[in-house]
């Protein structure tokens, strides 16, 4: 592309209100180039709202290229602290742990988390599961060369029984936004990810409290579950959990602006 073509495509994502504009524009040429999709077709789909991971194919997640297919959830900068979290909580577990990435869309958590945990010397048993198929399919995209299943339904329900009680680290995604909320949300995300990813209910919290009640039977003792949520509903959500039998905390990072929900099943 010509130094003119370049400084056009600048202008036309800067004035649609992309902040990094010239980041975008070189991620879009690249794309253009490897794809064989004219950048004219991507500039003006950028512009238009598409989420750019969406044009590219890929969202950088945990310092990793996970694939991201248009219709599927972009993993937020902000979950790689929940990461971290469940890093931290499987070097503690003995053997060889086992994860479960529930509400997984593309996969994201459960791929990272299994990277960092292998740089870290540890292997685990990672197993995923979505209700959306087109989420199931972008997510065996990524977790199949790991060697990890994805099943496809609601919440538990797609499990194999063997992995109950057996559980170790459970990371679960939730939708957390209130419904009246999702109308506020940027384009990008309330016109191009599915609704089931990002409404949460009335307070944000429904797929939480269907997820909290069953967890206890799926972890094993001494097991975690993982959610993030915002800094006001975490309080609602220790009650959450206590109501049926984990022990709760709550860990904060200012760094990412994010809160995690950790419930502990009893030894």
């Amino acid at each position: 592309m010509t130094s003119a073509g370049s400084t056009d495509v600048v202008a036309r994502l800067r004035a649609a209100g992309c902040v990094f504009a010239e980041d975008e524009a070189r991620l879009l040429t690249a794309a253009a180039a490897e794809t064989g999709v004219p950048l004219e077709s991507l500039v003006a789909r950028r512009v238009a709202g598409s989420p750019l991971e969406h044009l590219l194919g890929w969202a950088e997640f945990h310092g990793l290229r996970v694939a991201v297919s248009p219709g599927v959830f972009v993993p937020r900068q902000r979950t790689a602290f929940l990461v971290d979290l469940a890093v931290e909580l499987i070097r503690d577990r003995t053997g060889h742990p086992v994860v479960v990435d529930l509400c997984c869309g593309s996969g994201a958590l459960g791929l990272a988390a299994a990277r960092a945990a292998a740089d870290a010397g540890r292997a685990i048993t990672l197993a995923a599961a979505d209700i959306d198929p087109v989420a199931v399919a972008c997510a065996r995209r990524n977790l199949t060369p790991l060697g990890a299943p994805v099943y496809e339904g609601d919440l538990f329900e797609p499990l194999p029984e063997e992995l109950r009680g057996c559980v170790d680290v459970l990371l679960c995604n939730t939708p957390y936004v209130p419904s009246e909320m999702i109308a506020r949300m940027p384009p990008e995300a309330r016109d191009h990810e599915p609704r089931t990813a990002l409404d949460g209910g009335p307070d944000g919290l429904d797929v939480f409290r269907r997820v909290a009640a069953d967890a206890a039977e799926w972890l094993a003792p001494g097991g975690h579950l993982l959610v993030e949520s915002s800094e006001d509903q975490a309080p609602i959500a220790l009650g959450v959990l206590a109501e049926h039998g984990l022990a709760g905390r709550v860990a904060e990072s200012d760094e990412h602006y994010a809160t995690v929900v950790i419930g502990t099943r009893p030894r």
